[in-house]
């Protein structure tokens, strides 16, 4: 199978079959009357592998350090139990500080909704932003200079 082909096949971008082998993950042979990169179905093996891997959220540093082992001989599902639990951790860390942060965007424009335009004068840029009471802050509000 050319790029295109295996690709195809795995239902990834050629561009993604291409930067899987200049990372080493894939390894063409080379069609002998040609030197087209010629793909294996071992190939497509690995190729849905890795594709499914990435959208389970492992890296591509997890994904090589799966296959490295897997290439050993040595089981690598351990290790892969492991890897998706730090994943799912820092990913859970994520969602909490978005929905910290929707919050947080929630109560700045409830905050902003009867507050005027204020132009720059000099002392601040935009007083909507400088003078939003942040959590954990408390920040006496400056009103408009008059115009």
């Amino acid at each position: 199978m050319r790029v295109a082909q295996l690709a195809k096949a795995a239902g990834v971008s050629a561009e993604t079959v291409r930067h899987y082998t200049d990372l080493g993950l894939l390894q063409p042979g080379r069609d002998p009357q040609n030197g087209y990169q010629q793909f294996a179905q071992a190939d497509l093996q690995r190729l849905r592998f890795i594709a499914r891997a990435r959208r389970l959220g492992f890296s591509l540093k997890d994904v090589q350090a799966i296959l490295a082992r897997a290439e050993s001989g040595a089981a690598p599902c351990g290790e892969v139990r492991d890897l998706l639990r730090e994943r799912l951790a820092a990913l859970q860390a994520h969602i909490d500080e978005c929905q910290r942060l929707a919050l947080v965007m929630h109560d700045a424009l409830n905050d902003w909704a009867d507050k005027p335009e204020c132009a720059p004068d000099g002392q601040a840029i935009c007083r909507l932003i400088e003078d939003f009471e942040l959590p954990g802050e408390n920040r006496p509000a400056t009103p408009c200079p008059a115009h």
